[in-house]
């Protein structure tokens, strides 16, 4: 290469230098910033459990009409004697407010059908043959496999003792069952077995909530301190005994559930047909004034990682 070629390409490659290095240099573009993943609430199976009580019972019904106001709707319904009835029909279908109507418009002799001692073997003075039409009729004669909500029903086998849960067959005669108050109503036969009131053994049927798939259980609990009770009458008398004989095995099955609602229902008795509107009424205030814990409590394990 001659000496003035190379002079020649030196010069080129000193302006080219001299090019780069008079471009002014770009600030580099800032990182953007990633939004942190928002967490997702997952689907939560509500259970409702709702405990035996009689007439009591008719504060189930308020019980779910304040829920229902707050948009929660349970996946999963268990009930014991009284519980059962209402949980039978929501699981049908109707809502609070059917429900209550439906309670204020029951004639008690609708679900009364007297047996005469004399004449029957059988204990009780209910046969309970007139409860299992009137609930069949309620939910058009549908089998629990069938209704709209997983139902259960617990009753009491009279022979073992041991508790056992409907889930499949007749409505009608599982709520018999499970609400055959002993001496009040007859035993019921299924199956050749014979069952007697679930409040035996599962006054408030919190496992069986849990059982059936429930992970967020709302108990309702419509027995009352052995001291408010009424005794005017001799189911009065019994169903004092029936509160007495479950106090331990509430303490043992509340502490299970998520949240326990306990409607204030005073010195009502287990007969007082007549004092339904304002077990309603109860009903709907005690789930009211926990509604902040259920919601919080759910919402925590809406988010919380999956079991």
């Amino acid at each position: 290469m001659t000496l003035s070629r190379r002079c020649a390409l030196s010069a080129f490659a000193a302006a080219l230098l001299a090019g780069c290095g008079s471009t002014p240099t770009q600030p580099a573009a800032p990182v953007a910033a990633v939004p942190a993943p928002q967490p997702v609430a997952r689907h939560v199976k509500i259970g409702l459990a709702l405990g035996g009580g009689a007439a009591r019972g008719f504060a189930h019904i308020g019980v779910i009409k304040a829920l229902e106001a707050q948009g929660i709707v349970p996946d999963i319904v268990v009930g014991t004697s009284a519980g059962s009835v209402v949980g039978a029909m929501y699981a049908a279908g109707y809502n609070g407010f059917t429900l209550q109507r439906m309670a204020l418009e029951m004639d008690e002799a609708s679900i009364s059908d007297w047996a005469i001692p004399f004449f029957s073997k059988a204990p009780g003075v209910l046969k309970g043959e007139a409860l299992q039409a009137y609930v069949n009729k309620t939910v058009r004669n549908q089998p629990i496999e069938k209704l709209k909500i997983p139902f259960g029903a617990v009753a009491t086998d009279l022979k073992t003792g041991q508790p056992i849960l409907f889930r499949r067959g007749n409505t009608g005669q599982a709520v018999r069952a499970s609400s055959a108050v002993p001496s009040v109503f007859q035993p019921v036969s299924i199956g050749g077995r014979t069952y007697v009131d679930g409040g035996l053994v599962a006054p408030v049927p919190v496992r069986f909530a849990k059982e059936m798939g429930a992970e967020f259980i709302i108990a309702v609990n419509i027995s009352s301190a052995t001291e408010a009770q009424a005794t005017a009458s001799s189911v009065d008398v019994l169903m004092q005994t029936f509160t007495i004989m479950g106090q331990r095995l509430n303490q043992h099955e509340l502490r299970d559930a998520d949240i326990v609602i306990t409607p204030s229902l005073g010195t009502m008795g287990s007969a007082d047909f007549a004092g339904r509107n304002l077990a309603v009424l109860a009903g709907e205030q005690a789930a009211a004034a926990v509604m902040p814990q259920i919601k919080a409590r759910l919402r925590a394990k809406q988010f919380a990682p999956a079991p």
